[in-house]
């Protein structure tokens, strides 16, 4: 059976760069930090002092006060990214299309902040006092099931939890449902908001995130004296159109997804593979199944989470794909801007590489100063770079060994 086409028609955000695309893709090309003193939990408690929260975020700009109430925060923001993508893909849902659009969002820890304040509850007033919405709210789940419920969306529903390479699976598999014929629309990505006490509490006792108190200079990915990554939160949806829908309507085509694979590690809980093998067998398993070689990648926006051993294993694991070609195409992390969005990261920088595609420039990795001997790849320093651009990778990668790899094209007839 030919595989169907599928294409890039609408992006929606909501990150600690901005409440939408335009004003984070705006401080994304001028180098714009989104890291800040972290305030939603007492900084004072722990040895990380800095995050990328968004500030502001109203969400009765996009649901009712009372809709609002039954969400935690991490689906707020998913629908609110998702109201916006559908509204910039002009695509109507209706009765009669209903069914042949679906929903495919995901989330590394789900409601948290909706946990740790029920569990308070229960803990001072019995269980009659915690809220009935508790476990609705809760769920991964639940950010697709209200996205659904929101648009309208009846078809093709489901949600991935695979850590930090959750929105990158969500996408491909969400690519893949097109794909094969089960939907001609798929609305996807990932949401997180991980800023709670007992999540920094978590990350700051593995050791994962930076204790560096400057929020300028804490997420430098690559840079050698990288000591951790910054949380962020917020959420990154694209709408995935089969090609022939999309042009029939006159959709705006941003790109074309063209290959997706997702592989396991099968060694550690929190550390990657040595060399990045797990990873590197992601990279190529996606260039097959775009039909790519290697050297017509022109881009890749990393993982690069500003861990050392991340870091290093990446760009280990793109020299074994890449070869001498590794030297020549671009690498970058975002991150160093929006910090590490976990569950959501891979959502909104699909959103930055079909732009980067779409506007022919490449995001800088910014706080990159001391140059590591073991990453010697053109990181986009500092600066972004004014390059057309045909073909651009996303990488993604988890705890629990989850690599997920998706590739973007230049949309052509």
């Amino acid at each position: 059976m030919e595989k169907r086409r599928v294409v890039v028609t609408g992006i929606g955000a909501v990150t600690p760069l901005g409440k939408d695309v335009d004003t984070t893709w705006n401080n994304i090309i001028n180098g714009v930090s989104g890291v800040k003193p972290l305030t939603r939990v007492n900084a004072d408690e722990y040895p990380a002092k800095v995050a990328a929260e968004i500030r502001d975020f109203n969400p009765e700009d996009f649901m009712e006060k009372k809709e609002a109430r039954k969400m935690d925060r991490f689906t707020q923001f998913a629908v609110a990214a998702s109201i916006m993508a559908v509204k910039d893909s002009k695509l109507e849902i209706t009765d009669k299309n209903a069914e042949r659009v679906g929903v495919w969002v995901g989330s590394g820890i789900g409601g948290m902040e909706t946990f740790e304040q029920q569990y308070e509850t229960f803990l001072k007033r019995g269980y009659r006092r915690v809220s009935p919405f508790f476990v609705p709210m809760l769920i991964p789940d639940m950010a697709a099931g209200q996205v659904s419920i929101t648009l309208g969306a009846k078809g093709f529903n489901s949600c991935t939890v695979t850590a930090c390479a959750t929105g990158t699976n969500s996408i491909g598999d969400a690519f893949k449902v097109i794909q094969r014929g089960e939907a001609d629309v798929m609305v996807s990505g990932g949401a997180e908001a991980p800023i709670t006490r007992m999540s920094v509490a978590g990350f700051c006792a593995n050791t994962a995130l930076s204790t560096n108190t400057d929020p300028q200079t804490a997420s430098r990915p690559f840079d050698k004296n990288r000591d951790g990554f910054v949380m962020g939160e917020g959420a990154g949806i694209i709408v995935l159109e089969e090609l022939e829908h999309a042009l029939a309507r006159g959709a705006k085509i941003y790109a074309e997804i063209i290959g997706y694979a997702a592989t396991g590690d099968a060694y550690h809980i929190t550390a990657p593979a040595p060399a990045g093998e797990g990873g590197s067998r992601a990279m190529k398993a996606a260039l097959h199944d775009g039909g790519l070689t290697p050297d017509e990648v022109d881009y890749i926006n990393a993982h690069g989470t500003s861990t050392d051993y991340n870091d290093k294993y990446e760009t280990m694991a793109i020299k074994e794909v890449f070869g001498e070609h590794a030297y020549k195409l671009a690498v970058s992390s975002t991150k160093s801007m929006t910090g590490h969005l976990l569950g959501a990261a891979g959502g909104i920088e699909a959103i930055f590489s079909v732009l980067a595609i779409d506007e022919g420039i490449i995001p800088p990795t910014i706080n990159y100063e001391t140059p590591d001997p073991e990453c010697d790849l053109d990181y986009v320093p500092n600066k972004a770079r004014k390059q057309d651009i045909d073909i651009v990778m996303s990488n993604s990668l988890g705890f629990g060994g989850h690599n997920a790899t998706i590739v973007f094209k230049k949309y052509q007839d």
